[in-house]
Formats: C-alpha cells, structure tokens, sequence
C-alpha cells in the first residue's frame, strides 16, 4: 500500500540521520557526545543506526546542540497556529 505520510520508522530514520549530519558538522565523536549529554554511548550509537532512543534521550542530544525549539510544534494545535494567525493581521 502507497502513501504520501510518512511511517513512524520513516521519522525515525530521518530524525536519526539528520542527527548524525548535525554532530558531524559540530565534529562531534559520539563518545564526546555521550560524555557532555549523559546519554550513554551505546543509546547515541542505536539512535544513528535504527532511529530507535527515549524520549529522554533525544530530549537531551537536542538539548546540548540547542535544538530543543524544533519540538515547539509536536502536537502543536490547529487553535494555537489561529492566535499566531491572529497577530500578523493586525
């Protein structure tokens, strides 16, 4: 079956990808990484491989590239895009 959305496991690979692209381009080893986040070394290494980590975790690697605002708009809401809406047209 064909779809324009994409799978969770597609997300999971994207996000993992860009991640690892991200702490690249910081040069950024992934046991560097492991010893300023707190999350283990095998985590970050799962993560750029599968997709798979916590939600702590993630939290955390966004945290210490200071990409926490790109979770601003997970489950942001139809009613809070409309206040927005409302700003720019006035």
């Amino acid at each position: 079956m064909y779809s324009l959305n994409k799978t969770p496991n597609q997300v999971q690979i994207e996000l993992a990808e860009k991640f690892r692209l991200l702490r690249k381009s910081k040069k950024t080893s992934q046991i560097e990484l492991a010893n300023k986040s707190g999350v283990s070394l095998g985590s970050i290494k799962r993560f750029e491989q599968t997709g798979q980590i916590s939600l702590e975790s993630l939290l955390k690697l966004a945290h210490l590239f200071d990409r926490l605002d790109d979770f601003d708009l997970v489950f942001k809401t139809n009613e809070d895009l409309k206040v927005v809406e409302k700003l720019f047209s006035h």
